[in-house]
């Protein structure tokens, strides 16, 4: 009984000195973000802003605007051809956000070679808005981030874009948009 007891004692006063190791602040280190001094650079000369599509390309675009129309309820725009870009695009409006769903158009649309590997589709890339697109641009080359061309184009909204090289944004592919 008495080692029963011993043993409890123990557990009790592990399992206190743990509670007690669990709200003792912890000292903060330095900040290992890489973002945070471009996000400060950026604050200054233009703004970052909401996110404003996820892009997704897909192998059937009438199938794909169905399912999300039809099964999921959302509201689909109709298809729209965009030559200049080499896509097809619809949007789904999901309310605070939406989704641009992608088709080729071509064997030479960029998405066409994203489909050839990922057969099934997927995401292509996210789109957040800025409220200075070119002060953005001049701000993220001097911090040596790259873009896909050397000036923007209009996009599919109509307004100046520009694209981030995923090699440079954590893997993920980025757009640019003006506000």
């Amino acid at each position: 009984m008495a080692r029963v007891l011993k043993a409890a004692a123990a557990a009790a006063n592990t399992a206190a000195g743990f509670y007690f190791r669990l709200q003792t602040p912890i000292r903060a280190g330095r900040a290992f973000s890489t973002w945070q001094p471009l996000r400060q650079a950026a604050a200054d000369v233009w703004k970052l802003g909401r996110l404003n599509h996820v892009a997704i390309a897909v192998p059937d675009l009438p199938k794909t605007m169905a399912f999300y129309r039809d099964v999921m309820g959302a509201k689909v725009s109709e298809a729209v051809p965009l030559p200049e870009h080499g896509v097809s695009v619809s949007f789904v409006d999901l309310g605070n956000t939406k989704m641009e769903l992608l088709h080729p158009l071509g064997d030479e649309s960029p998405i066409e070679g994203f489909l050839k590997k990922n057969k099934s589709g997927g995401i292509h890339h996210i789109c957040i808005e800025v409220d200075n697109i070119k002060a953005a641009v001049i701000e993220l080359k001097k911090k040596k981030i790259r873009s896909l061309t050397e000036d923007t184009k209009i996009g599919a909204h109509g307004k100046p874009v520009i694209f981030l090289h995923p090699k440079d944004c954590g893997g993920v592919l980025v757009e640019l948009e003006q506000v």
